[in-house]
């Protein structure tokens, strides 16, 4: 789906006042941005748009030759969090200038034009479940709350929410929440219900959970969960809890836990998806077809023009030449290459 319109000032108010209720809602997206463009394009730098995870395109950073590139690199960039460039080049990845950090894609119509496109995701705040009454998980409310991380206490029978906590929970199980943001899971209970926590995050779908405790009483903890959750499952929890940096006070502690969060981020924050998101699909897996009346090349998941002739598909780069395909089938195909 893309939403576009004529007036260029209007359409970067529009897209700017989505970006901010998008944000508003946790709804993650891209924001693409043509920085550079080789003319003929009908993109120029400055031009915009936002690509969010279900593959809906608000505004205009190119034709239908760009954006099957664009949509594929976009999804990409909201599975792994990572900003880049991609350039859209007749030469291809074989011709263009190599940079770092540049994704090159092939410009598939025939034109000379070039484009080069800032995709940046803009995802969630990352969510620390952090449970237990204990000064090592008010530690890490604290810390964790002034990184930026979206914090959730699991107090069971609590008196009430301590006030770094972005939510409060009577209880263990996590729900939907890992389902919302990137998320891990911090077991700080000191034994009171270590096993309880563990077991709620990992079925709630939680791909990290660091275990505040020593290997010996995870291996007891271990043990006594392995006839009631699957063994690959128990493969997602870390103990003892955080890098190794000779902490000692409860705030040590939390600042070795979230440094090692830090450091295995791309792990567990790739691990997420974004409700409703279409899958990531590498460039070199992507299927590729031929319109049968301008012979440019277009890509079957994205494009929206579709006919069916003798039990067959055909896949086209406009409405027109799906519709000069309809009216007189037989005279394309007989010059398409079989």
């Amino acid at each position: 789906m893309t939403r576009s319109s004529g007036d260029r000032t209007q359409l970067g108010r529009d897209l700017f006042m989505l970006a901010v209720e998008l944000r508003e809602r946790g709804i993650p997206f891209v924001l693409a941005t043509v920085v550079w463009s080789q003319s003929p394009t009908s993109a120029k730098p400055g031009a915009k748009g936002i690509v969010t995870a279900d593959g809906a395109l608000f505004g205009w950073v190119g034709g239908s030759c760009a954006q099957p590139a664009v949509m594929r690199e976009a999804i990409a960039a909201l599975h792994d969090g990572q900003a880049r460039i991609l350039r859209i080049d007749p030469a291809g990845a074989e011709g263009a200038p190599i940079r770092p950090g540049v994704v090159v894609a092939p410009m598939t119509c025939h034109s000379e034009g070039a484009l080069e496109i800032f995709l940046e995701p803009f995802l969630p705040a990352a969510q620390l479940l952090i449970y237990g009454e204990s000064p090592v998980a008010d530690a890490l409310l604290r810390l964790g709350s002034a990184m930026g991380y979206y914090v959730v206490a699991f107090r069971p029978g609590a008196p009430g929410a301590p006030a770094e906590a972005n939510e409060w929970v009577d209880g263990l199980d996590p729900g939907e929440r890992p389902r919302r943001r990137p998320s891990v899971a911090i077991v700080a209970s000191l034994g009171a219900y270590d096993e309880d926590a563990i077991e709620a995050a990992l079925r709630a779908g939680v791909p990290l959970v660091e275990l505040v405790a020593s290997r010996k009483r995870f291996a007891a903890i271990r043990a006594a969960l392995a006839s009631t959750v699957p063994g690959e499952l128990l493969e997602r929890v870390k103990a003892p809890a955080g890098l190794d940096i000779g902490a000692t006070s409860p705030e040590e502690i939390a600042v070795s836990v979230l440094a090692e969060l830090i450091a295995r981020k791309q792990d567990w924050r790739s691990a997420w998806r974004p409700e409703g998101a279409v899958a990531a699909v590498p460039e070199e897996a992507a299927t590729e077809a031929i319109d049968p009346v301008c012979g440019m090349t277009v890509d079957p998941r994205t494009t929206r023009h579709v006919a069916e002739y003798r039990g067959q598909r055909y896949y086209f780069c406009c409405p027109a030449c799906r519709r000069l395909f309809e009216a007189d089938p037989e005279s394309y195909l007989a010059s398409t290459p079989r």
